[in-house]
């Protein structure tokens, strides 16, 4: 099984995408068109998200094991440790090896009901990434990411904590981190700086949502833990009555912040889909990061 890192090492920029588990047949249905539609165009793998305390743990496995099984794409798993035993940990981690996976995106995870919440570890759980991490790379030959935060992780008394324990997880042995949310290309390449000032060499992928519209902004700017930039709303914010005109723009915004990363040296855009295929779509093909073939 091709690892992230080996698909990543390529001379060119690459993309990868990322999904949900569906909820019922309807979702399942919107999530396969949606893989199909994507996998000709070559992403460099695909992830699959994992419910607070293992809320979506079956259909994080039963999903991710028919993109092992059933297509070409290099399948990446989540895993948090919310609600878990390690014993509950190492029989899912288990479950994905048995599965062909061989990529996991080791989280602590958010509190249930409260992503800002106090955190409770599990009486016989992990407390934080790093352990899971370890805990992951100790069960096998698995290629391990983690979660970085631009802005610093809600729970970060400061910027520079947040780099130590982002390092800490890179120590323990995870290959590379994926970007939360951000707005301006300079917030992620800030966050490559401090890594790099810590003397850590770790590979970091920026996180990308294509702007659709007026729900995805709020989104990115709910997901990222910071205020929008003022430029960024007076670009979006007067077209919210103009379904058409949003897209459009927030299409460009995002084009626009892409070209950026990729002239900055990035060697992957990490796409959050929504578990649909055409935005994304549409920006790669602008960015020119698809095969000649498709």
């Amino acid at each position: 099984m091709t690892s992230v890192i080996e698909r990543l090492r390529g001379d060119s920029p690459a993309f990868s995408i990322e999904f949900f588990p569906p909820r019922d047949p309807a979702d399942e249905a919107v999530l396969w068109r949606s893989v199909r539609e994507l996998e000709p165009l070559d992403p460099a793998y695909l992830s699959i998200t994992y419910g607070a305390g293992g809320s979506s743990r079956d259909g994080t496995i039963r999903s991710i094991a028919r993109v092992a099984t059933e297509t070409t794409l290099v399948p990446m798993a989540h895993l948090t440790a919310v609600d878990h035993t390690v014993a509950e940990l190492r029989n899912v981690i288990g479950w994905y090896a048995a599965v062909g996976v061989r990529n996991i995106l080791a989280l602590r995870g958010d509190p249930p009901g409260d992503p800002y919440g106090d955190w409770v570890p599990h009486p016989q759980g992990l407390c934080y990434a790093e352990e899971l991490v370890s805990l992951v790379r100790s069960l096998g030959d698995f290629c391990v990411g983690v979660s970085a935060f631009p802005y610093g992780h809600p729970r970060s008394p400061d910027l520079d904590t947040d780099t130590k324990y982002l390092v800490r997880k890179f120590r323990a042995g995870a290959d590379f981190g994926i970007a939360q949310l951000f707005f301006e290309a300079e917030d992620f390449l800030r966050l490559r700086d401090r890594v790099a000032a810590a003397g850590c060499d770790a590979l970091l992928i920026p996180g990308v949502m294509p702007l659709t519209t007026p729900r995805t902004l709020h989104t990115t700017i709910r997901l990222s833990g910071a205020p929008a930039p003022r430029r960024l709303l007076d670009r979006l914010e007067p077209l919210a009555g103009d379904p058409k005109a949003f897209r459009a723009e927030g299409l460009d915004v995002v084009t626009e912040l892409c070209e950026r990363l990729i002239a900055e040296g990035v060697p992957d855009l990490h796409f959050y889909t929504f578990n649909r295929a055409k935005a994304t779509r549409e920006v790669v093909r602008r960015l020119g990061l698809v095969p000649a073939r498709a």
